[in-house]
């Protein structure tokens, strides 16, 4: 396999020491010019470009709503023509998106706020006075989902979608853009996202009255404009299930100043199944998770103008196998963690795991990693890799409790901040913090265990492992929890690994080979 690479010298001088700001200073040791191998943004070839296109069904399917779905005429672009089938404004009955084959294509259209089914409400026993709907959308594989503008797909507490793609046949959530064939590699925010509420605990609630964690805690979805509600007090509620998915150039600005993100959790409890996941070029965050309880297997974030993972209100997340990375010059940190306000202390108190990620930063900025808000974090087995002209630092963490407090289970606080098996390739591998200085982050950071802040990195299709990857010690995840793998290797894929084939699809940011194809086109399936 090639290895892809750019080599540069990077660092900050004494005499220029002063241009590089107060939040620029590099950690003890790091004088001098370091050099840093950085993986290149490949150049994709398409691996299943379509030897046929496709012709618009003579109609919509049948599906079981009685609303049924709205003939909004085809639409045509370089992978041929398709029906244009609009999805009912709230789905009332559980119903099924079937896949079409080439001859009789149909796109389902997402045109403004499409709900599954309403709301009902914090509880499921009806005690707060509403009932659920227990409605059901199904997703068939390979079926290519289109929303116009602030569009968004919302399911709503006491319902279910199962959105469960194949690896062969990913779901793909995009744009009108992408199927005229108007999209590049930079184009984003053509429209909202995929939005998922449950009843598991939340803090920083609506109500100034409720307590944190409480069938009472509720918040509102952030980024809409006729805000769902998520939030109770069921840690292992059901919010459906969705595999292998796409979601492409979404992330759209609403008229309140919000903006939506790929995808969005709201309180979605640990009865929710997510696996194999693809954000791709949002607008604002590629994914951020609301609370609740958030497992997921096979992550990729690529193109995120906002940042890569974000992660608040009190949310338990296990996360394995992560590529995370930036396009040149775009985006904010690959990981924000919580948010620092007066509810730091309410519990449910945040604790994000994750283990096997690559993170590759290509922006000019403050930090690839924040963690802040005093919320609870580890990251194991991970590559971390500045990739950007001038150098940026690798981890930050504010305030002083996040790298000191001691694990106490009665205020729900499992310890310090934890690195084991972190690798770091960048320029300044730690930053003063709000509150905290960047000795005392590597402090921490060498409390852990088989970690190093020098490392030069050998990936080769910015994501595979290379020989020096290979050499690095594994920690072994399922210490932390029983969710996770024990890989047995450091960062999210070794050579011939292929877990993250098939359902994805390629850029110039990144390519992951033997998938859909370009990110700018649309697969065709003859059958």
């Amino acid at each position: 396999m090639t290895n892809l690479q750019r080599s540069f010298v990077l660092g900050c001088s004494a005499l220029a020491l002063a241009s590089c700001g107060a939040d620029e200073i590099a950690s003890p040791g790091t004088g001098g010019n370091i050099t840093i191998n950085n993986p290149a943004a490949p150049t994709p070839t398409p691996t299943t470009t379509p030897t046929t296109t496709t012709t618009a069904a003579a109609d919509c399917p049948f599906i079981a709503d009685p609303q049924g779905l709205t003939d909004r005429g085809t639409i045509s672009g370089p992978t041929g023509s398709y029906r244009l089938c609009q999805l009912p404004a709230r789905f009332n009955r559980s119903s099924q998106l079937a896949f079409t084959p080439a001859d009789a294509a149909v796109l389902y259209l997402i045109d403004g706020q499409v709900d599954v089914g309403t709301d009902g409400g914090p509880a499921a026993d009806a005690s707060d006075g509403l009932s659920d709907t227990n409605i059901v959308l199904t997703i068939d594989p390979g079926v290519t989902l289109v929303g116009l503008d602030a569009s968004y797909l919302n399911v709503n507490r006491g319902n279910q979608i199962q959105a469960n793609g194949t690896a062969a046949r990913p779901i793909i959530f995009t744009s009108q853009q992408n199927v005229r064939g108007e999209n590049t590699d930079t184009s984003s925010g053509d429209w909202g996202g995929l939005i998922l509420n449950g009843r598991a605990p939340i803090t920083d609630c609506l109500s100034n009255t409720a307590v944190p964690g409480s069938v009472d805690c509720e918040r509102e979805v952030e980024g809409t404009t006729t805000p769902p509600r998520y939030g109770g007090n069921d840690a292992s509620d059901s919010s459906g299930s969705v595999s292998f998915v796409q979601l492409r150039y979404s992330g759209t600005v609403l008229s309140n100043g919000d903006e939506l993100q790929a995808l969005t959790t709201g309180g979605v409890g640990s009865g929710t199944t997510f696996n194999n996941i693809m954000s791709f070029n949002s607008a604002d965050d590629g994914v951020e998770f609301f609370g609740g309880r958030v497992n997921i297997k096979g992550l990729v974030v690529v193109g995120a103008e906002d940042d890569s993972i974000d992660t608040d209100t009190g949310v338990k997340a296990n996360l394995q196998y992560v590529v995370a990375a930036q396009r040149a010059d775009v985006g904010d940190t690959i990981i924000e963690a919580d948010s620092s306000n007066t509810l730091e202390e309410s519990t449910p108190r945040q604790n994000t795991q994750i283990s096997n990620a690559t993170f590759i930063q290509r922006k000019n900025d403050d930090q690839v990693v924040r963690i802040r808000g005093r919320a609870d974090y580890t990251l194991a087995n991970t590559i971390i890799v500045d990739g950007s002209s001038n150098g940026t630092a690798c981890l930050r963490v504010d305030t002083a409790e996040t790298l000191s407090r001691a694990a106490d289970g009665s205020i729900d606080e499992a310890g310090p901040v934890r690195f084991e098996s972190v690798a770091l390739d960048c320029a300044t591998a730690f930053r003063d913090g709000s509150g905290t200085t960047a000795a005392g982050v590597q402090a921490q950071f060498d409390a852990g265990s088989n970690n190093n802040a020098a490392f030069t990195n050998t990936l080769s299709m910015t994501y595979i492992n290379g020989a020096n990857e290979d050499g690095l010690v594994a920690f072994d995840p399922t210490a932390l929890s029983s969710f996770f793998d024990n890989a047995g290797f450091v960062g999210a894929a070794q050579a011939g690994d292929t877990r993250f084939q098939g359902w994805t699809c390629d850029s110039s940011t990144i390519a992951f080979g033997s998938n859909t194809g370009a990110c700018s086109s649309l697969p065709v399936y003859t059958s």
